[in-house]
């Protein structure tokens, strides 16, 4: 893997959803960390009255081991980030970026699949149909926000979402950086319909794997076999048409993010700096004794 040479409009523009929105939101969102994961996770599972102990454990455990190994990774990451936050970037060099955060991410995701493994055997046919009931939930949700029936305001929605990701990091945009942005979504080959296609084929995925473990009696061995195995479908997907169009909007969105960071004033180009520096002076402060 290559040194980080891109910039942290990659983070905000090609994951799925702002993950930082401000220092003092982001110690918030950290501190309650594992309050907030039992709500979602729950909210999926439904833990039963016995379970739940041992789950919120589970996510206390596993929020102690983050931040004694992954906080420090995590600002040296912001730290370089910071300081080519202020040059030129490249599609390429954004696309690195991306790469770098995945990267980043694989530790929390396999200690996480270890965790939850231990769990799986007491997940019940009640629970695996509440999960289905969630993810139809979800998808309507997600119609919502992005499958408006009027094409015209989901090209709107688009726009909106991604001036707002950027503008976390660049403070607020100029007319001509806007048009920029309304250009690059409007001509983005993102496909909401293809995408919910896939998601609904992951989660048929995820209900079976679940099911088979719990039928077959897997031990530990074979639960996190599988479980990682889920997790490289939902990466990369088995329908080889998905994974072309995946591709190639990786690429289009890459071009994109270089584009509207090379639109940038220095001004915003500080304000992105500063910003940085906060959500690693943030992060800093979560490991510091008494933090």
């Amino acid at each position: 893997m290559s040194r980080i040479k891109t910039l942290i409009i990659g983070l905000v523009l090609l994951l799925s959803g702002p993950l930082l929105t401000g220092c003092s939101a982001l110690r918030l969102a950290y501190a309650n960390g594992s309050q907030l994961s039992w709500w979602w996770l729950d909210g999926y599972f439904d833990f039963s009255r016995e379970q739940a102990p041992q789950v919120k454990q589970a996510i206390d455990r596993w929020f102690d081991w983050h931040r004694g190994t992954q906080i420090g990774p995590t600002t040296a990451l912001l730290a370089a980030a910071g300081q080519r936050v202020v040059e030129p970037t490249t599609p390429e060099q954004t696309c690195q970026w991306q790469d770098r955060i995945r990267e980043l991410f694989e530790p929390s995701l396999a200690r996480a699949i270890a965790d939850f493994s231990g769990h799986v055997p007491g997940l019940g046919e009640a629970q695996f149909k509440h999960l289905e009931q969630r993810y139809l939930k979800a998808n309507d949700e997600m119609r919502d926000e992005f499958l408006q029936p009027d094409a015209a305001l989901r090209l709107q929605e688009s726009i909106k979402r991604t001036v707002e990701r950027a503008e976390r990091i660049y403070g607020t945009l100029a007319d001509t950086q806007r048009r920029v942005i309304s250009s690059g979504v409007t001509a983005s080959p993102f496909n909401p319909e293809l995408w919910l296609a896939e998601r609904q084929r992951r989660q048929r995925d995820t209900l079976q794997t679940l099911r088979q473990l719990v039928a077959d009696k897997a031990d530990r061995e074979q639960r996190i076999g599988a479980l990682k195995a889920l997790v490289q479908r939902t990466e990369v997907s088995p329908n080889p048409d998905y994974r072309a169009y995946q591709a190639k909007l990786r690429i289009y969105n890459c071009a994109l993010a270089a584009q509207i960071h090379n639109s940038t004033t220095p001004a915003q180009r500080l304000q992105a700096r500063d910003n940085l520096r906060g959500w690693e002076e943030d992060l800093r402060t979560l490991v510091a004794p008494g933090g």
